[in-house]
């Protein structure tokens, strides 16, 4: 009778351990601000994100999905138009440049890969900014296309963060013309 009771307090302990393990890994991953603040690659996009107040949104709330553009792809935009919109008073046209590259919440690349498979090879997605964002496949690359016609692959997929998932993208993507 000994042998069960003390597999089930084995098989309980288990348990115990390995919740509270993944409980300690979640509070110690980084939240979408503070990964775009320490990354090298992405130090244009957190100079827009701190300018338009998004920061605290994106520490605090979520889950979302950032489609976040390198500094190459920010450059190859145009490092004029960035820098005056960084530096205008009205940042009303940067916070929707912004926002077209966040969706609501968590897409990982196997979740668009999913909804491109039942959306016949596309699936669109509705971004924080309120216009449609479409993703489809480019041989083994997911692409994004926005209203305007440019294209973004993602390059580096589902760095997963404590509120939401981040995908590096090659391009700046636009909801209207800029």
């Amino acid at each position: 009778m000994k042998a069960p009771v003390t597999k089930i307090l084995l098989g309980l302990c288990m348990a115990f351990v390995s919740i509270s393990f993944a409980q300690t890994n979640t509070q110690n991953l980084k939240s979408i601000a503070q990964n775009a603040n320490e990354s090298d690659d992405h130090k244009i996009l957190f100079a827009a994100v701190k300018a338009t107040n998004l920061d605290d949104v994106l520490e605090e709330s979520g889950p979302f999905t950032v489609f976040a553009p390198s500094d190459a792809a920010f450059q190859r935009f145009s490092q004029e138009k960035i820098e005056q919109l960084l530096n205008a008073s009205d940042k009303t046209e940067l916070k929707a440049l912004l926002t077209y590259h966040i969706v609501a919440g968590q897409l990982t690349a196997s979740k668009i890969l999913r909804a491109m498979c039942q959306g016949n090879g596309k699936a669109s997605f509705t971004t924080v900014q309120g216009k449609k964002l479409v993703a489809h496949l480019d041989g083994y690359d997911i692409v994004l296309t926005d209203p305007m016609g440019n294209t973004a692959r993602i390059t580096t997929a589902d760095l997963n963060l404590k509120n939401g998932v981040v995908h590096e993208i090659d391009s700046v993507i636009l909801p209207t013309q800029m």
